[in-house]
């Protein structure tokens, strides 16, 4: 049993597909503050700070924790949560018909191992059609996502070619982490 402190339900999947046993609670850590000039840098930012304040309120004696961080970026821009419709079809529009790394960073700690993995997995997309585009825009599942971008969902049809883990590019390096506690 491990704790996932993290509320993203595509995390709570993966690891419910993965048969991991979890319980999931977090803390929440505000990662608007983190200045970062690369996608790595801020993913490394965000995740480590999700770690600090976890860690303070659960330890990991009781159940190892586990926290994780995704961010797109295209165009050598971050693309970070979408805070409205318009600016979720900015952020779309500039992964269409684009290379897109998705980077995720996450920190297992157990009193045993602590782990830290960034893991990248690059898209190519195609062009997105406009109709599908403004189709998914009306529904809810762009929301809280990095880049507003769902691999597994909406952008699967325009994937091109593929470098990396799905795992990864859904927000949980799960291939990394099964090494360790599986």
């Amino acid at each position: 049993m491990i704790r996932l402190a993290s509320s993203s339900q595509t995390r709570a999947q993966i690891l419910r597909e993965a048969g991991v046993e979890f319980l999931q609670e977090s803390v929440d850590f505000d990662e608007d503050s983190i200045v970062a000039s690369s996608p790595k840098s801020f993913v490394y930012k965000a995740t480590l700070g999700k770690y600090e304040v976890n860690l303070k309120v659960f330890g990991c004696s009781d159940f190892p924790l586990l926290v994780a961080d995704t961010v797109v970026s295209a165009n050598g821009k971050i693309l970070r949560k979408a805070n409205s419709v318009d600016e979720a079809r900015e952020i779309l529009l500039m992964q269409s018909g684009n290379s897109v790394t998705i980077t995720t960073c996450m920190i297992y700690q157990s009193p045993k191992i602590k782990i830290i993995d960034i893991s990248t997995t690059e898209y190519l997309f195609a062009d997105f059609d406009t109709v599908e585009l403004e189709a998914y825009l009306k529904g809810t599942d762009w929301i809280g996502k990095a880049g507003a971008c769902m691999v597994e969902g909406f952008c699967k049809p325009y994937i091109k070619s593929v470098k990396g883990y799905e795992s990864t590019a859904m927000g949980l390096s799960l291939e990394i982490l099964k090494r360790f506690i599986i």
